[in-house]
């Protein structure tokens, strides 16, 4: 027969029932509210990185690498074939103009600037020998020339005379015939010494002005060597730093042979280079932006070179400010190209959550949330972002990398 069951043991079924019953609730609710927790996601404010959308322009720039040159660098070279006698100056000694550097053994260049000098005065005594000569000759011609004037009015007499005594009949038709003829005969020759003569004039006139020539080039290649031989006191032309010098003494050097090199470190350039992929993208008179250090400068391209070595374009950049005291010999230094630029555009800094694609998502924070956007990005450098669209002036946009959250569409940010 059944019996009915103590108070006791019901009560503690039934809080053994309502014991397990707010255990399931509890953990269902600490599920959900580590899904929702998962689902939205927390960042810790310290982690995070934020700049200001703001109005303003963006360059678009092509990244280079850039060495600091001079400006200015003088090579100076052998003008002659000679041999280093001394080193005056050591590299790195500062020079100022007319201050010699090397000295060079002249002796060989000057024996053959006297061979030059007797060389042409040899060709000025053939000359006045010509001249003489064509002197004398002319003489002659001249003389012969008017004997035979003569010769033709005594002729010419001649023929006048047996005219007449042929109409007395002193003479005969044959007298007259041979006196005419014998005219005729010497006014030829008279004619033929003439053109001679013009033509011994003209020949022997051609003949001295070509040994005049002659003495001409060889008193330029005299004055040349002269030039050579004065330049061949190796100095500064200007005030600057003796960088580099040939200090094999007693080595022999070609003409054209480069002996020192003399920089003014005054003012600077920038010798960039970039990959020839921007090849077409250079262009002189481009704007230029160089980082030197910590400080900013600003210039132009001054040229860009027409070869490509090893898959590398080199150009010159002309700087704004060439005596900025940051700049140093051989100095590397950023060099940003500028390509492009937007006027009053909205503009955010540069940071990591830019992945340089035209949309792409950012999150935006707000009043402690940040919530996912889609925007389009414009032109970049290594400054600025312009934002064509998605974001407006003033809101804050997270610059951190934030691609392990992608997913989700807000964060929490917990200070």
């Amino acid at each position: 027969m059944d019996r009915e069951l103590a108070p006791e043991y019901l009560q503690r079924q039934r809080n053994r029932r309502w014991g397990f019953s707010l255990g399931v609730v509890l953990l269902l609710g600490a599920g959900v509210y580590l899904l929702w927790n998962s689902l939205q996601g927390t960042l810790d404010a310290s982690r995070v990185r934020t700049a200001s959308v703001a109005v303003g322009e963006v360059d678009n720039t092509l990244t280079a690498a850039g060495v600091v040159i001079p400006a200015y660098e003088q090579m100076i070279a052998s003008p002659i074939r000679a041999s280093i006698q001394r080193i005056l100056l050591t590299p790195g000694t500062q020079v100022l103009p007319g201050q010699a550097i090397v000295e060079l053994d002249k002796s060989l260049t000057e024996i053959e600037y006297e061979k030059l000098q007797d060389q042409l005065a040899l060709k000025q005594n053939s000359i006045e020998q010509m001249r003489m000569k064509l002197d004398k000759n002319l003489f002659d011609a001249e003389i012969n020339d008017k004997i035979k004037l003569l010769n033709i009015n005594r002729l010419r007499a001649d023929h006048e005379d047996a005219i007449r005594l042929q109409k007395v009949g002193g003479g005969t038709a044959e007298d007259v015939t041979r006196a005419e003829n014998a005219l005729r005969i010497a006014e030829l020759e008279k004619k033929q010494l003439e053109n001679d003569l013009a033509y011994n004039r003209r020949s022997m006139g051609a003949s001295l002005r070509e040994m005049e020539l002659g003495a001409q080039i060889e008193g330029k290649n005299s004055k040349e060597l002269l030039h050579k031989l004065k330049k061949a006191d190796i100095v500064a032309d200007r005030k600057g730093v003796l960088t580099w010098v040939n200090e094999n003494i007693g080595s022999s050097v070609s003409e054209g042979e480069m002996l020192a090199k003399v920089a003014d470190l005054g003012s600077f350039r920038i010798e960039g280079t970039c990959s020839d992929v921007y090849a077409d993208q250079l262009k002189a008179a481009l704007p230029v932006i160089v980082r030197v250090n910590e400080s900013t400068l600003r210039g132009t391209i001054a040229q860009v070179k027409p070869a490509v070595k090893n898959g590398v374009v080199e150009f010159v950049v002309q700087l704004d400010d060439a005596t900025h005291a940051s700049l140093r010999p051989n100095l590397k230094v950023e060099v940003y190209v500028v390509t492009n630029r937007s006027v009053r555009t909205l503009r955010v800094a540069n940071g990591p959550a830019f992945k340089g694609k035209r949309r792409q998502y950012l999150y935006v924070l707000q009043d402690g949330t940040a919530r996912r956007r889609e925007v389009e990005v414009g032109l970049s450098n290594f400054d600025y972002v312009e934002i064509k669209s998605g974001v407006r002036a003033g809101e804050q946009v997270i610059l951190t990398d934030l691609s392990e959250y992608e997913h989700l569409e807000t964060l929490k940010i917990v200070p």
